[in-house]
């Protein structure tokens, strides 16, 4: 058996991510080093072939996925899995997290300017978000970090891999930094979203969304 059977057979098989050091696992043959090239061969022969699937990189991990120009064909179908559809309050939110954590809720409803509780608690479903310790304030609030599913969701490695801070809005920089200019940065800040997949997540493209108020 070659090396790229077994690492396909693999990756079909999980249901989610697997590392090179997991795949690995699946014969004594196979080290991590190995399973990296495996992976570029399947990858070259499914472009190859013109196959409606890859294998992508999310986080630290591998799986095969439907390629993002299928998702019309496949949302038509109700047993086909989907990634949550996050909203403009959830991604808002988020952002918030993933650029100042910890942060606690009172911390995220100043930045937004409206009440958070009810997303918090979605993200929190989403397992996107996790408590990661309390504040020293009064009552010790919850302090909230985004999780492993949040950096696979988008496609991130870690969070070095997130947009730069001069690309966001003012109110999610660090105090003190302006972006430089004249006045004030337009009320704006950039997202990532997922291409739908309609298999699971897919590598993901930029979008602008526009702050709520």
């Amino acid at each position: 058996m070659r090396p790229e059977q077994i690492v396909e057979a693999t990756l079909f098989a999980s249901q989610g991510p697997l590392t090179p050091e997991e795949l690995a696992r699946a014969d004594e043959s196979l080290d991590a080093a190995g399973v990296r090239e495996a992976i570029e061969a399947l990858r070259e022969a499914y472009d190859e072939a013109d196959r409606a699937f890859q294998v992508y990189q999310l986080g630290e991990g591998y799986q095969v996925l439907t390629r993002p120009e299928y998702a019309p064909y496949l949302e038509r179908f109700d047993a086909v899995p989907r990634s949550p559809t996050l909203s403009e309050a959830a991604l808002e939110t988020l952002a918030i997290i993933a650029y100042r954590q910890p942060i606690g809720r009172v911390e995220i409803e100043e930045v937004r300017g409206v009440g958070s509780s009810s997303v918090l608690h979605t993200l929190q479903d989403w397992e996107m978000i996790e408590v990661v310790g309390r504040g020293e304030g009064l009552g010790r609030p919850l302090l909230y970090g985004t999780t492993r599913r949040f950096l696979d969701h988008f496609g991130f490695q870690d969070l070095d891999d997130l947009p730069e801070p001069d690309e966001l809005s003012v109110s999610l920089r660090e105090d003190g930094e302006t972006g430089g200019g004249e006045g004030p940065a337009e009320p704006r800040s950039v997202q990532r979203e997922l291409e739908p997949s309609g298999a699971g997540e897919a590598p993901v493209r930029e979008v602008e969304v526009e702050r709520d108020g």
